[in-house]
């Protein structure tokens, strides 16, 4: 507390000093401009509106092709990490009191799962958390604004209403942290029509029934994982490996432990079309990609989980010169964060090369508003992030997995071992 004292103190000592260098650039509406109101973007706009800048964050959320939308805190707060260990929880709890009898615990013969009352709950929890960003917004002094953020030029933004009333900001700087979203795949008939994705699936109000899971990324084994716990008939369908990034031989456990925890998998598979029978519910076609041969099953839910896409098409980012990744379409950035267009900053999932975590966005966003003012030097150090997957046998990992220090450093330039603890 004391070393807060003497921060306050200090900061009404320079109060004058900032006055001045504000009057300075008061060609500027603001300061800092933050188009993104998840993790990433709030911490930033928060911790540069603390260091005496003045902010705005302009939010907006497209709804999904189901009518999904939510409200301020981005895609951890709404439909990632938040829900996701809540519904992962639920699922243990599951599990733990099947084996509490095991333990000398009497519990009734049989135990029933309600999907409602559990969505209810994290519902109602996530739309707090919403509540609780603006107020901290309010009280940092930070202007939130709920309007879709383009970019004119580097130092203006326009804002669109979702009634279509336009509003212009001018900033010193700018900084894009939109992340991103699912992808469909829209090449494969009845996909968007018929399916969700993670942006959907914890917002529903009924249980999705059988369900199929499209993917072999963290997202679908998580996704599949919770939805088995909670006694739905869930398979996966898996094109080529199941948690392409990480350690092939702890995926491996993971999917066996799946697998035995009652999650079917279908391996070398992939969707061909999606068809809603007069039933309501939905027929897939996939074929086997070794054989080639076709197979036909119906599902309550499809579920895709093949990706997620970089939210910079509507940003106006070509007009203005921004450079990105031709392939994944994210944002070129150096180590400070910088775009190709000076005064113009990305971070977070919208930037090349980034890891996708919620923490390490956090962190950036903190740290590029000290550097934006000038209180410090200090860079994000992305090197040896850790990560935990949220499966039924939940995973951690720190560092390369073997696969990628093979690549970077030969079979013969490493050593491995397992160890049993």
């Amino acid at each position: 507390m004391a070393a807060l004292c003497r921060g306050r103190h200090r900061w009404k000592g320079l109060k004058g000093l900032l006055v001045f260098t504000r009057n300075f650039t008061g060609r500027y509406d603001y300061d800092l401009v933050v188009i993104g109101g998840g993790s990433g973007g709030l911490a930033c706009s928060k911790e540069a509106a603390q260091l005496g800048q003045k902010v705005a964050v302009l939010d907006y959320v497209e709804p999904t092709a189901k009518g999904t939308k939510w409200a301020l805190g981005g895609t951890c707060v709404n439909v990632g990490c938040i829900p996701k260990k809540l519904m992962h929880q639920a699922a243990l709890l599951g599990t733990a009191i099947k084996d509490a009898k095991k333990y000398g615990w009497q519990m009734p013969e049989t135990v029933h799962h309600d999907w409602a009352t559990m969505a209810e709950a994290v519902q109602n929890h996530v739309r707090s958390l919403n509540w609780g960003h603006r107020v901290q917004l309010q009280d940092k002094k930070v202007k939130y604004l709920n309007l879709k953020g383009s970019m004119l030029d580097e130092h203006t933004v326009r804002g669109l209403s979702k009634a279509g009333k336009e509003t212009i900001l001018t900033a010193k700087n700018i900084v894009i942290a939109t992340g991103g979203r699912p992808k469909y795949p829209t090449q494969i008939p009845g996909a968007v029509e018929h399916g969700i994705t993670s942006d959907d699936i914890f917002w529903l109000k009924r249980a999705p029934g059988k369900t199929l899971v499209v993917g072999a990324s963290y997202v679908a084994l998580e996704c599949a994982g919770f939805l088995t716990g909670i006694g739905l008939d869930t398979t996966v369908m898996v094109r080529s490996v199941a948690l392409r990034g990480f350690d092939q031989q702890m995926a491996g456990l993971v999917t066996d432990y799946m697998e035995a925890y009652g999650t079917r998998f279908m391996w070398r598979s992939v969707p061909k079309r999606v068809d809603k029978l007069s039933s309501g519910t939905l027929q897939v076609t996939w074929s086997d990609t070794e054989t080639g041969r076709e197979h036909k099953d119906t599902y309550d839910s499809v579920l895709w989980a093949v990706g997620r896409a970089p939210e910079t098409k509507a940003l106006g980012l070509d007009k203005l010169g921004v450079q990105l990744n031709k392939q994944s379409g994210k944002i070129l950035v150096g180590p400070d964060e910088s775009t190709s267009v000076p005064n113009v900053y990305a971070f977070g999932d919208i930037s090349e090369g980034r890891p996708e975590l919620t923490p390490t966005a956090i962190k950036a966003g903190k740290l590029l508003a000290h550097r934006l003012v000038g209180h410090s030097a200090d860079l994000m150090n992305y090197d040896s992030v850790a990560t935990t997957v949220f499966t039924p046998l939940e995973y951690g990992c720190v560092g390369l997995s073997e696969e990628e220090a093979e690549r970077r450093h030969g079979k013969d330039g490493i050593e491995s071992e397992d160890t049993c603890w």
